[in-house]
């Protein structure tokens, strides 16, 4: 009886471990299946006017400025201005030393007498030939000199001829030469071209410049008209596209806090800043910019040179369908023909709306993602294509796909981009902000 109360007893005990092992195995898999429930938050799809901007960062600067180079090259002799100092037009602004092109000038001056003073001989010596030749022929009809005679007479005055009118273009060269000195000793003096303010002041008295008839010349000054201001922004070429002349700008300047002002485009780039330069490898991946100018509408002291963000309203909608901006986000889609157990699955309809899908040679089709929007429906979220418009900081446009009965996911960030799928069940709750946080880095 012993050993049958044994037997039993290691039975009893192999089936209460078997037991232990099946309830445990159970538990193991029903928590490692149970499926985790999100936190979000919640916005109902509502009717605004939304207006899409184009933010731009860029400098203030004069709308007419001059730069000041001068043509010929010297010595500063006078300066009276200072950086800063308002002009008005004529006002003298630099003096080069005239010296050596004065001495040019009379150079110039004596070259062009002398040329003068030989072309009135070479006038006197033609006349005589002229006056001798006649003569000739007279003689020549009463044949009382010979052929040669006369041939000698028209010879001689074809060469004083012909001595005239060289004479009378190295009248005109010597001109040209003292008309050159003239204007090379003119430009020794530099007059305001405008009335304006001294905004840059590159050089000083004594210093020597190089006219621009060399290379590119010394940078003096700058002379600008701040009474009227521009802001000059680089605006990438997916966004120059939307820009048009007219449109209405707020500008916002760092040393001017809490103020916008208004601006209007004025002037759009035909070419990129970039093109038509060589570019190394490093400047060749950056992004494509165009400059675009927005004329200042309000009268304020800007100094040029100050930064500037510009807000440029593109395109405008009104009462249009709108959700939270972060409420949009990307999947890719199933495929149609998949068969669906999840409640409240994407549709074949829905599916439908997915871009095309591209083959790889003989490989399977790749599905391309598609813009979505995730719906609270009880305790779990419908995931629907949508066909999105414009947008502005906030909110976009929904033009298919949406209605305002919806209660949209709107929040968290993560949930959004990473974790939510359709039918996938949630919980409206306060954001964990830290999470999101993480994530957005």
């Amino acid at each position: 009886m012993s050993n049958v109360k044994r037997k039993s007893r290691k039975k009893l005990l192999w089936l209460i471990l078997l037991l232990c092992i099946g309830i445990g195995a159970g538990a193991f898999f029903y928590f490692k299946k149970r499926e985790v429930v999100l936190t979000v938050q919640t916005e109902k799809v509502s009717r605004r006017n939304i207006t899409e901007l184009v933010i731009a960062n860029g400098k203030i600067q004069p709308v007419v400025q001059v730069v000041i180079n001068p043509e010929v090259s010297g010595e500063i002799t006078e300066l009276p201005v200072k950086e800063g100092q308002p002009v008005q037009k004529g006002d003298l602004l630099v003096k080069i030393k005239p010296d050596n092109y004065r001495a040019a000038l009379n150079s110039a001056e004596a070259s062009y007498k002398s040329t003068v003073a030989a072309q009135a001989l070479a006038q006197a010596n033609l006349k005589k030939a002229e006056l001798e030749l006649k003569r000739a022929n007279e003689l020549a009809a009463s044949k009382l000199i010979s052929e040669s005679d006369l041939l000698t007479a028209q010879t001689s005055f074809d060469v004083m001829k012909a001595s005239h009118d060289t004479s009378m273009h190295q009248v005109e060269q010597a001109a040209a030469t003292r008309a050159k000195a003239e204007d090379d000793l003119a430009k020794t003096t530099i007059y305001a071209p405008m009335s304006g303010i001294v905004t840059k002041l590159r050089s000083q008295r004594g210093e020597r410049v190089v006219g621009t008839a060399l290379m590119a010349g010394t940078e003096i000054m700058t002379v600008a008209d701040l009474g009227a201001m521009e802001a000059r922004v680089d605006i990438g070429e997916v966004d120059v596209v939307l820009i048009k002349t007219g449109q209405v700008a707020r500008l916002e300047l760092d040393a001017f806090r809490d103020r916008k002002f208004a601006g209007v485009v004025s002037e759009i780039a035909n070419s990129s800043k970039t093109s038509g330069s060589s570019q190394s490898s490093s400047q060749s991946q950056e992004a494509t910019k165009f400059e675009v100018k927005i004329r200042v509408q309000e009268k304020e002291t800007f100094r040029p040179g100050m930064s500037v963000t510009a807000e440029i309203e593109t395109r405008y909608r009104t009462n249009v369908l709108a959700v939270p901006i972060q409420s949009v986000t990307t999947r890719v889609p199933k495929k149609p023909d998949a068969p669906s157990t999840k409640t409240g699955s994407v549709s074949t309809a829905q599916a439908s709306t997915a871009q095309p899908t591209k083959k790889d040679g003989d490989k399977k089709e790749i599905q391309k993602p598609i813009e979505v929007i995730f719906a609270l429906e009880g305790d779990h979220v419908k995931m629907i294509p949508v066909r999105r418009g414009i947008s502005d900081d906030s909110f976009v446009e929904i033009i298919d796909g949406a209605n305002e009965t919806l209660e949209v996911i709107s929040g968290g960030y993560k949930a959004i981009n990473r974790e939510l799928e359709d039918g996938k069940r949630v919980k409206v709750g306060p954001p964990d902000e830290k999470a999101d946080k993480d994530e957005k880095k």
